[in-house]
């Protein structure tokens, strides 16, 4: 069978289901696992470990009985392959234990199709596993962000500088910023095309929004508004360039 095998974990039954024909519907997901609780999620993942095919990611509920989604996400952070946690919850509240946990996803009940496409989307780019779908509807140049129980698409037009943040990235716009599950190299790769350079291994700027490029004693800064960005050693040079050809285009003949 191919496509993903994944594991529904929810201790109220017609939301377990709910999300287990959500998932089933999906043509990327290949086999759907159902548990009523943490202890049953176990036995299921050590069953598949045991049959030499694991699980590849866990739908899962935070508050339950017994063994609550939290425990139990870390718990699969211990696995020596570790399963994809998605965490599915009624609960805005947990989503600095997620962070810490590094799951997926973090969707709130009720759970909206597209927004569950979206999550069986980043378990296939974190797998490294086609995506067929996703590829052909969204937009490289877009990145979707979760706000308070609403996706919002935010284009890399509306993005001035981005900031690494462990494994996700901080996208800072005019309106304010989002933090989103995407490594800087991935962005980099994505939004080169777009105007966006690296300037040092913990930033990714869009020259269009660049403002001064200051260089005193050594020490090479970038002003973006009011926010002033360090520029490392070895990229000083390339973006002066940059600049400059860039100053020299837009002269008036």
């Amino acid at each position: 069978m191919t496509g993903l095998r994944v594991l529904a974990v929810d201790d109220e039954l017609p939301a377990l289901e709910d999300l287990a024909y959500l998932l089933r519907d999906d043509p990327r997901i290949g086999e759907v696992f159902q548990a009523r609780d943490g202890a049953a999620a176990l036995r299921v993942l050590d069953r598949a470990i045991a049959d030499g095919r694991p699980v590849d990611a866990v739908f899962l509920d935070i508050r339950m009985r017994g063994l609550d989604g939290v425990v139990l996400g870390r718990l699969l952070s211990q696995f020596a392959n570790p399963p994809r946690v998605v965490f599915v919850t009624a609960y805005e509240e947990h989503a600095v234990d997620a962070f810490e946990i590094k799951a997926e996803d973090y969707l709130l009940k009720p759970v909206r199709p597209e927004r569950l496409a979206e999550a069986v989307r980043r378990v296939c780019v974190s797998a490294e596993l086609p995506d067929s779908e996703a590829a052909g509807r969204t937009d490289p140049g877009t990145i979707p962000v979760e706000l308070g129980g609403v996706t919002r698409f935010v284009n890399s037009t509306e993005v001035r500088y981005v900031e690494a943040q462990g494994d996700y990235a901080r996208l800072h716009t005019a309106g304010g910023s989002h933090l989103v599950r995407i490594s800087l190299a991935t962005l980099e790769e994505r939004w080169s095309s777009a105007g966006f350079v690296r300037v040092h291994r913990s930033h990714l700027v869009a020259v269009k929004h660049i403002d001064e490029l200051h260089i005193d004693s050594g020490r090479c800064v970038v002003r973006i508004g009011e926010t002033e960005i360090p520029v490392s050693r070895r990229h000083t040079r390339e973006l002066r360039d940059l600049l400059v050809r860039r100053a020299r285009k837009g002269r008036p003949e």
